[in-house]
């Protein structure tokens, strides 16, 4: 099982940017699925977007053209570009690895969206 640890939340204003990473410490080969979720305060944890082992990615609607997910690889890092954020945006971001063994979770990085 691989630990995760999300970065790069901040307090930012409507139509700003903001670029989330997620550093795994050990060995990603074994990895199917990165993903990212988020919460927003009284909400359910709700998916983002994802990248497949294969390299294809998939996106929410609400963020479909305004966020990329990519990865590194070489590095064991997951990114979330985030342009032209909204204030519905606003909540604890998690980054999520799945494979065949096992589930993991970071613990999650607020991102604020103020109007």
């Amino acid at each position: 099982q691989v630990q995760l640890v999300e970065s790069g939340g901040d307090l930012v204003q409507a139509g700003g940017s903001l670029r989330l990473s997620c550093a795994a410490s050990g060995s990603i080969f074994s990895v199917n699925v990165m993903a990212w979720y988020r919460q927003a305060p009284g909400s359910q944890r709700e998916w983002v977007a994802s990248v497949e082992r294969a390299g294809s990615t998939s996106y929410a609607a609400s963020v479909k053209g305004r966020f990329t997910i990519s990865r590194h690889n070489a590095e064991s890092t997951l990114y979330l570009q985030m342009n032209s954020l909204k204030p519905e945006d606003t909540g604890v971001y998690y980054c999520n690895f799945r494979s065949a063994v096992y589930d993991s979770w970071g613990q999650g990085t607020q991102v604020t969206v103020s109007s």
